[in-house]
């Protein structure tokens, strides 16, 4: 799922391509894609973009007369920038919206779909897609230490909790706890204050060097390749490769469509912590440890 430093760098060349530029029309290939009729699409057709900005993982493009348009890309969905007119493509394709400078078209790979583009009328209209979460760039400390305290979760769910932190899913949460030297399954209301404090720092650093890295190595160009496997990550999608820290091998937890991934010389005092599934089939052969493994 595109999170943070990727819905940013959709938005800083999405700036340069379509800010203040006309929409000529929409082309709505899939029935699921547009969850809302309110304003209908054709209310947008002739407006300039006068807007665009992020909320949580969604893209929010405004136009003029107080219009947004909220493009949520979930797990699989892409933007693509080709020229005005382009075909959608046929198994992939979900729309395509055509400016005077381009035609930007949304796809979603896999068969499920679960992008969606909601239309709407006013500011009030699109508050409601906000779900809550703190800004993690925005934030000061005792914000972010708030926001830690609300609940008692382990700090990769509360790092990846739309209600609690904006714009931080699975990738991003495993290089954050892992700059922070923190387990993933530690509770948030057990953290030291110089804990808080490390992983407040770390989440702000991680998310703005990945945010100013991909927009740097992007140029002027468009982002073909976004994904939440980038080179040169610490241990997100690195199963059994060494730490780039301490060369240990980093460890993963799987649970239904998601992995975390960390190290565990670094962020757990060498315990292996156990995977929920694989675990309980080892049972007494699980190892608990590096020197066990």
């Amino acid at each position: 799922m595109p999170e943070l430093p990727d819905i940013e760098l959709y938005l800083a060349c999405l700036r340069r391509r379509i800010a203040g530029v006309r929409l000529i029309r929409w082309r709505l290939t899939s029935p699921f894609f547009l969850r809302t009729v309110e304003p209908l699409p054709g209310e947008f057709v002739g407006r300039q973009v006068t807007d665009l900005e992020r909320l949580g993982k969604r893209i929010v493009i405004g136009f003029e007369g107080n219009l947004y348009a909220v493009i949520h890309l979930m797990i699989a969905g892409r933007l693509r920038w080709r020229p005005r007119g382009a075909a959608v493509p046929g198994r992939i394709g979900l729309a395509a919206l055509d400016f005077d400078s381009g035609a930007l078209l949304v796809t979603e790979a896999g068969s499920k779909k679960r992008a969606s583009l909601h239309l709407v009328r006013g500011r009030a209209a699109l508050a409601e897609h906000d779900r809550g979460g703190l800004e993690p760039l925005a934030a000061g400390p005792g914000d972010f230490a708030g926001a830690l305290a609300r609940e008692n979760h382990t700090l990769k769910r509360a790092l990846t909790d739309p209600r609690m932190f904006a714009g931080i899913g699975n990738a991003y949460s495993d290089e954050i706890l892992h700059r922070a030297r923190l387990s993933p399954l530690q509770l948030t209301r057990n953290l030291s204050v110089e804990e808080v404090a490390r992983l407040f720092e770390a989440t702000q650093a991680v998310l703005r060097e990945w945010r100013d890295r991909l927009i740097a190595e992007t140029g002027d160009g468009w982002p073909e390749k976004v994904t939440a496997f980038r080179e040169g990550m610490a241990v997100h999608g690195r199963f059994r490769q060494p730490c780039p820290d301490c060369g240990a091998p980093v460890q993963r937890i799987v649970r239904a469509e998601n992995e975390c991934n960390y190290c565990a010389r670094c962020q757990t005092g060498g315990r292996v912590l156990a995977d929920r599934a694989l675990s309980r089939l080892l049972g007494k052969d699980w190892p608990r440890s590096l020197d066990e493994l």
